[in-house]
C-alpha cells in the first residue's frame, strides 16, 4: 500500500490498534537522545500513527536503577491513566518490533520551539503544570528537563521521557518548582485519594518492584498530608541539561 493510500488515526482506540497490532517501520533516530529513541510509523489495515520507540536493546545500563527502563516509560503512561490526567502519551510494550521489545509510545506533533519555561510564561498552562509538578513527584521523576513538557496544538500539555521515574528511593530532579509552597486543587486532591484508597492497578503494579509500589503510594500519602506543592529547600532538585 503506498503512503498516499494510508489514512491517520482518527481516535484514541484508533492508535491502541494500530500501535498493537500494526507493521512497524522504522523512521529514523531521534536526535539527542542518551539512549536509541526512534521515531516509526505503525500501519493497520489502511491506516497509520506515528510512535516513538525505546528499544530494550538501546539502552545503556545505569547502575542506580534496574534494567528495564522501557517498562518504566509504560507504567508512566499506566499511573496518569488510572489518575484520569492524560499527562502521558498512550504507551505500550510491544515484542514484535525491529529490534526487539521495548516502549511504543503515541507520537505528539508539538510545537518543539516551546518547552516549560516558555509554556511557563502563559498563565494558561498553570493548572496543566501544576499537575505535571504533582505527577512528577508521586512518580518520582529524576529527569524532567524543560524539553520533555510538550504542548500540542489543541494547548494540552504532555511529559515525555520518563524511564528515569519510579525508584524506591527518594531522587526527584525536575524544573517544574514554580508552584512550590501553593496549595493542591481539590480535583488533584480527589484523584490522590482515589489512588490510595484504591491502590495500583495491575497493570500498574506488575512494572514495578515491591519497593517501588510502596514507595509510589507513599509519596502519594505525604503529598496529601502536605495538602501543598513541595519545595525543594535544597536548590539542588534539578536535571541537567535545564532544557
Amino acid at each position: 500500500m503506498s503512503a498516499s493510500e494510508l489514512t491517520g488515526a482518527e481516535s484514541d482506540d484508533d492508535v491502541v490498534d494500530i500501535l498493537t497490532g500494526g507493521d512497524i517501520e522504522l523512521l529514523g533516530r531521534m536526535p539527542w537522545s542518551s539512549n536509541a529513541t526512534f521515531l516509526v510509523e505503525a500501519v493497520l489495515d489502511g491506516r497509520s500513527a506515528r510512535g516513538i520507540y525505546k528499544p530494550h536493546a538501546g539502552e545503556r545500563p545505569l547502575w542506580d536503577f534496574p534494567d528495564g527502563l522501557y517498562r518504566r516509560e509504560v507504567a508512566a503512561y499506566e499511573l496518569s491513566a488510572s489518575l484520569g490526567w492524560s499527562v502521558v502519551p498512550l504507551t505500550i510494550e510491544r515484542e514484535d518490533v525491529p529490534h526487539g521489545v521495548g516502549s511504543l509510545q503515541r507520537f505528539i506533533d508539538a510545537d518543539f520551539e516551546q518547552h516549560y519555561f516558555t509554556m511557563l510564561e502563559d498563565d494558561e498552562t498553570h493548572d496543566q503544570l501544576r499537575r505535571m509538578a504533582v505527577f512528577d513527584f508521586i512518580s518520582n521523576n529524576t529527569d524532567r528537563k524543560g524539553g520533555h513538557c510538550l504542548i500540542d496544538s489543541d494547548g494540552h500539555i504532555w511529559g515525555i521521557d520518563n524511564g528515569l521515574s519510579f525508584h524506591a528511593e527518594f531522587k526527584l530532579r525536575t524544573v517544574i518548582w514554580d508552584f512550590g509552597g501553593e496549595e493542591l486543587d481539590e480535583a488533584i486532591v480527589v484523584d490522590l485519594e482515589r489512588l490510595v484508597s484504591e491502590g495500583l492497578s495491575e497493570r500498574l503494579a506488575r512494572l514495578l518492584g515491591p519497593f517501588e509500589r510502596d514507595a509510589l503510594l507513599s509519596r502519594a500519602r505525604a503529598l496529601l498530608r502536605a495538602g501543598e506543592l513541595p519545595v525543594d529547600e535544597s536548590g539542588q532538585r534539578y536535571p541537567w541539561p535545564l532544557v
